[in-house]
């Protein structure tokens, strides 16, 4: 059965989706602040991640955006009464898979759960390996023929993506979709920006490029140079 860990404090809020969560036929658990949800995402497997932004002991995208620095990627969906549209940025750059504003009809939340359970699941394993590539998603660490790499946790999961797809070419519209979280594609070259930094920490001074840009189509990695 799907483990969904609900995090949110307010006990009306959690028992109406416990509710609806338990009659769609997940199995799901609460936490009702930071301490304890961090202590229960970090010990047991869950398939989904529903948390409210505003908790008593802190932001709720502050746990987020750690777990996603140790290298774990259960999909996250956001709960939040911040619902501008820089709120939602925000909540998608912190690792957050979808955004939903309160309040918001149960119906909506079923269905946006079932689409992210949807998705395909990248996050299986742990240590990937391509050529010189060495990326171990639990530690955070990345390496390119022994030589450290110091990657911010969004430019860690660009190059997961990459290296998952080695080989072959991923738009700009995939990258925005399955890294950013986006549905949309925002009016600014973030992916280039992210993409060329990455770029320089990965292919250092006398080393063959590993990342290459596809004219008119997007990136490819390419293990071997």
């Amino acid at each position: 059965m799907t483990r969904i860990l609900l995090i949110e404090d307010d006990d009306g809020t959690a028992d109406e989706i416990l509710l609806e969560l338990a009659a769609s036929g997940y199995e799901a658990e609460r936490a009702g602040n930071l301490a304890l949800a961090g202590e229960r995402a970090r010990a047991a497997a869950f398939d989904l991640l529903v948390l409210d932004r505003q908790l008593p002991d802190g932001e709720g995208l502050a746990l987020l955006a750690d777990l996603r620095a140790e290298g774990r990627r259960t999909p996250a969906l956001v709960l939040s009464a911040l619902g501008s549209l820089d709120d939602r940025v925000r909540g998608l750059r912190a690792g957050g898979d979808d955004y939903l504003p309160k309040p918001f009809a149960l119906v909506e939340l079923i269905a946006r759960i079932e689409a992210l359970l949807r998705r395909p699941d990248d996050s299986r394993e742990t240590r990937l390996i391509a050529g010189p590539l060495d990326l171990d998603l639990l530690t955070g660490q990345a390496t390119r023929g022994g030589r450290q790499l110091d990657l911010l946790p969004r430019e860690l999961k660009l190059l997961d993506y990459m290296v998952r797809r080695a080989g072959s070419i991923v738009t700009r519209s995939m990258l925005l979709r399955d890294v950013w979280g986006y549905s949309f594609e925002p009016n600014s070259n973030v992916v280039d920006v992210h993409m060329g930094r990455l770029r320089r920490k990965v292919d250092g001074e006398g080393e063959a490029p590993l990342i290459r840009n596809v004219r008119g189509q997007g990136y490819v990695l390419d293990p071997a140079g």
